[in-house]
């Protein structure tokens, strides 16, 4: 790995590892006003407020719109994340107080009332951004009060707005958005109906730092008995790992010092009685797997990604994704992926030549698609849709070009680079023990030993350690809830990781045990069974904890989720192949091998 240490790729993410930290701490001088002065007011989206994928442009409503609409110009990240911002029409110029100012006076037609009715009933949002803070509020409700049939609902569009603005000296601290009960405009029946939209804008003093104006975002995440519930999950988790850990240590070193004691006696003792157990396959245990392209392209993969996550870790300790950092998260995740791919061809490669394989470039190729090969083909299916639906999940065709740009002109490269790197390291592969020419016939084992139960076993257990916090981080991702304890976040990481490779190394001590030697793939699947729970995860929450529904969202939901999980299967494999293969080596080199 040595190879990469100077390279321009690490140089470039070093430095925007610096500009983001830079980032979080440089927008303080950018916000100073005077009295009177325009302050920037942008419109974001419009959507149902239980699909969050599900988002249109704030002017797709037939809102009054300002005479010139002007686009913001916006970063990777907040295309990719569904932000299309545009001039609001509303003025909220620095300690100007206004009182029912009226934006437009407006006839609804018939279809723009059918419109807003429809858009009421779905419980739809709008989100703003008043000086880079958020602002949300409903655009209508629905009055069922004493109303049991659906058709007698009355559905009402607001059209008051009140903006209560807090300033400390030449700064804005903090923005709320208030509707007005009072002021509706009735969109029950399909007729045109005459709507005033008015809007009032409060100003007050507060002793709030400009600093510290985020933190009202991050502390509804950081509340006591929100802490209670993680650091029970934390617990919950450690306790787990320590039994587990604690009882496989346990057996493991009990069974192990017995098989030293046995396995190392002398060998006229040892001739007398027929070999069993671990030490019986000695001469198979280190037969490369089949399949030792897509192998050594799985470990790749997972490498990356492994090193990807650790990434997205440090920005998010150091707090580069504050709340409402808009797009952060994927400008990161974009960039960093392209930058880590190096890693990628260099560990594949190297692996995959240890393994004695010929067609390096083959290897090269399938590395590169194995993980991304899956993720476009639904991002393609899934940009389509959106495209259908006029959603603003739907990248503009600027933006796929710049992302196939950065995988041509930064991704392959470096790609290449760490496969040439991987192919001229020439480590050989250490084994204790050399192969005999034939392979032992396995023999026959019980069902509960084969591969989808001991896939099942080795799952579960990391899955119980993350349960608790995966509903938080759902609710986050596919909901409006704040998550921002990342420490909490990165501690259950570490302990799923542990939990991991501590019942990976056990499983496959077991399959040795009963002189089953294919243990490569096998180490590799139960490693990443997790993710496959944390799919099963998926299905439960979208039934039994959200409120999602159509057809968009729910193809957004379980399309993106699947190659999440998919990422998680091929870095949590990575991670019980590794330490099963430290454990193999380490047993196998304790012992004498004829």
């Amino acid at each position: 790995m040595r190879n990469f240490g100077n390279s321009p790729a690490f140089v470039i993410l070093g430095v925007f590892i610096l500009s983001c930290v830079s980032h979080v701490r440089s927008d303080a001088s950018d916000h100073r006003y005077k009295e009177g002065d325009p302050v920037p007011l942008y419109a974001n989206k419009v959507g149902p407020f239980h699909n969050p994928s599900e988002t249109y442009r704030y002017f797709d409503l037939p809102f009054c719109s300002p005479d010139h609409v002007k686009e913001k110009k916006e970063a990777l990240g907040e295309v990719l994340n569904g932000d299309r911002l545009v001039s609001a029409p509303y003025k909220l110029n620095f300690k100007e107080e206004k009182d029912s100012s009226v934006v437009c006076k407006k006839k609804l037609s018939k279809d723009e009332v059918v419109f807003f009715r429809k858009a009421v009933e779905k419980d739809y949002y709008f989100q703003m951004y008043y000086d880079d803070l958020p602002i949300w509020g409903f655009i209508g409700k629905v009055d069922k009060e004493g109303k049991a049939d659906p058709s007698e609902y009355k559905y009402y569009l607001y059209k008051h707005i009140q903006f209560d603005v807090l300033y400390n000296k030449d700064r804005v601290i903090e923005i709320s958005a208030r509707m007005d009960p009072h002021l509706l405009v009735d969109l029950t029946e399909d007729k045109e109906v005459d709507a005033e939209f008015m809007y009032t804008v409060k100003w007050k003093e507060t002793d709030t730092p400009f600093e510290k104006r985020m933190e009202r975002y991050s502390m509804s995440s950081s509340l006591p008995h929100h802490l209670e519930i993680h650091w029970f999950s934390i617990i919950n988790s450690c306790v787990t790992v320590l039994l587990l850990t604690g009882f496989l240590a346990t057996i493991l070193m009990r069974v192990l010092k017995n098989d030293f004691i046995k396995y190392g006696q002398d060998e006229e003792a040892a001739d007398d009685q027929e070999e069993t157990g671990w030490k019986y396959i000695h001469g198979d245990v280190f037969r490369f797997p089949k399949y030792k392209s897509l192998f050594a392209a799985a470990l790749g993969s997972g490498t990356q990604l492994f090193t990807l996550t650790v990434f997205i870790f440090m920005l998010a300790l150091v707090g580069v994704f504050y709340p409402y950092n808009r797009g952060a998260l994927f400008t990161a995740l974009v960039v960093i992926y392209a930058l880590t791919s190096g890693i990628a061809g260099y560990v594949a490669t190297s692996f995959y030549c240890q393994l004695e394989g010929t067609n390096w470039v083959r290897n090269l190729l399938l590395t590169g698609c194995l993980f991304c090969g899956p993720l476009f083909l639904t991002f393609c299916f899934l940009n389509t849709v959106a495209i259908a639906y006029s959603a603003t999940a739907a990248l503009p065709f600027g933006t796929i070009v710049v992302i196939v740009l950065i995988w041509t002109l930064v991704t392959s490269p470096l790609l290449v680079l760490g496969g040439i790197a991987g192919k001229n390291s020439r480590a050989e592969f250490q084994a204790p023990c050399r192969t005999t020419k034939y392979p032992r016939e396995i023999p026959p084992l019980p069902w509960y030993r084969s591969a989808i139960p001991q896939m099942a076993m080795a799952g579960f257990l990391p899955f119980s350690a993350i349960y608790i916090e995966l509903y938080y981080i759902f609710a986050s991702v596919w909901g409006h809830r704040i998550y921002t304890i990342y420490s909490i976040l990165f501690i259950v990481f570490i302990i799923l990781l542990i939990v991991t490779a501590f019942i990976t190394v056990a499983l496959t001590y077991f399959q040795l045990a009963a002189e089953d030697h294919e243990w490569w793939w096998r180490s590799f699947v139960c490693g990443g069974s997790t993710g496959l729970f944390i799919y099963a995860y998926c299905l439960y929450y979208y039934y039994a904890r959200s409120d999602m529904s159509g057809f968009m969202q729910t193809s957004f939901f379980f399309g993106y989720m699947a190659c999440i999980c998919y990422g998680f299967f091929l870095m949590l494999g990575t991670v019980g192949f590794r330490a099963s293969l430290f454990f193999v080596r380490h047993i196998y080199r304790s012992i004498k091998c004829e």
